[in-house]
């Protein structure tokens, strides 16, 4: 559930890096929330892998425990997997792994990992109730393997079009019902026993005490779904891994289309991440938001007719934003019903696909304070 603040931390933290193969760029903010309980790994070169990579978002809930460890030793877990480690040994006489060998490692990875977080809790006596979500991708020379558990996201875009996408376990989806309720638990206002949002996580051990049931058959199971994805090296754009607070408002296609919008108007990627959390929470997000984008060589570059469009457009959406708020006369100025105003409309073209007048809240919001004498607080 979660508490809020009275106005957002809106602060961001950025991560960058990249390598011949590819780029990347991180963004973190804490948003509405009381607490920031995201976290997120990027390791390009894996220890005894360097043609391997590794990106994760963890999403924890109910504190931050669960997600900071997993982002410090989950890819610990999987490499020390035997399979990994006779990979390693071996590697000169393989050009890849076989893919369940892959699967199987991960798998495990995340399964001990899990075990070894609850005995650290038990060793403590701390008592911790905190949970995450992952989700995950092992990038080898030539595959994809995107990993899930839980309700964070991880997509791949080809040829600007969504290609790919985990699949969000929720306690609702016909199968994780069936095992909930086959562990003696419920399914209501679609949460576990009414009450966690998410049907798959590390941690959350209040929910993994059914004593005739194994690791993946209790009411919330860590057993990553886990899918491998050919690499193709000259249409292959962009990967998204994110948490809920990014695609609550926001849909596969629509995140795609506004990251490739922002790619065709600048090469900055922290700026596109940076972004996306901002128009996320203008678009009415609540809660923590991360996102780790990667960029390979067929993504958008930027080009000089998608930026005179934006000049073009912002000149436009200014002109309407004082033409509304110079016919305002006794009524003080509103800056949501101004936005909804604007979302309404259907005479300002080439607003970002994806984001719309939501991604544009800056402008909006410099000519609001033209009028009000201040900047409008946010979210009012």
């Amino acid at each position: 559930m979660g508490a809020f603040l009275d106005k957002p931390k809106t602060d961001k933290k950025n991560e960058k890096g990249g390598s011949a193969a590819f780029k990347y760029a991180t963004s973190s903010m804490q948003g509405w929330r009381v607490d920031m309980e995201d976290s997120h790994t990027a390791k390009i070169g894996l220890p005894q892998l360097p043609q391997w990579s590794f990106f994760a978002v963890f999403d924890g809930h109910a504190g931050s425990k669960i997600a900071e460890y997993s982002s410090q030793h989950l890819l610990d877990h999987v490499l020390s997997h035997k399979k990994f480690q006779n990979f390693v040994n071996n590697g000169e006489q393989y050009d890849e792994m076989t893919d369940e060998d892959v699967k199987e490692a991960i798998r495990e990875g995340f399964l001990n990992l899990d075990v070894k977080m609850r005995e650290l809790s038990t060793t403590r006596n701390d008592n911790d109730r905190s949970g995450s979500t992952a989700v995950c991708v092992f990038i080898s020379p030539k595959k994809y393997y995107f990993v899930n558990c839980g309700d964070s996201r991880g997509f791949l875009c080809r040829d600007s079009n969504v290609h790919f996408s985990t699949e969000d376990h929720k306690p609702g989806n016909p199968l994780e019902k069936e095992r909930i309720l086959n562990a003696g638990g419920s399914v209501m206002i679609q949460r576990v026993n009414g009450s966690l949002a998410v049907s798959r996580a590390l941690g959350d051990y209040e929910y993994k005490n059914v004593e005739s049931k194994g690791p993946t058959e209790q009411l919330v199971s860590p057993d990553p779904e886990i899918t491998v994805v050919e690499r193709d090296d000259n249409n292959d754009q962009f990967i998204v891994l994110a948490c809920d607070g990014i695609f609550d408002v926001s849909t596969n296609e629509e995140l795609a289309e506004y990251i490739i919008s922002r790619m065709e108007l600048h090469d900055d990627l922290v700026k596109v991440c940076n972004s996306v959390v901002d128009t996320s929470l203008n678009k009415g997000s609540r809660d923590n938001m991360t996102m780790i984008l990667l960029t390979f060589p067929a993504a958008p570059k930027p080009s000089q007719e998608a930026k005179t469009r934006e000049e073009e457009m912002e000149k436009k959406l200014k002109a309407v934003v004082h033409e509304i708020c110079s016919e305002v006369k006794d009524e003080p100025l509103d800056m949501s019903a101004l936005m909804q105003n604007l979302a309404a409309r259907n005479d300002i073209e080439n607003l970002p696909p994806g984001g719309g007048v939501f991604a544009k809240r800056c402008v909006v919001d410099a000519v609001f304070k033209e009028y009000v004498g201040k900047t409008a607080p946010e979210g009012s």
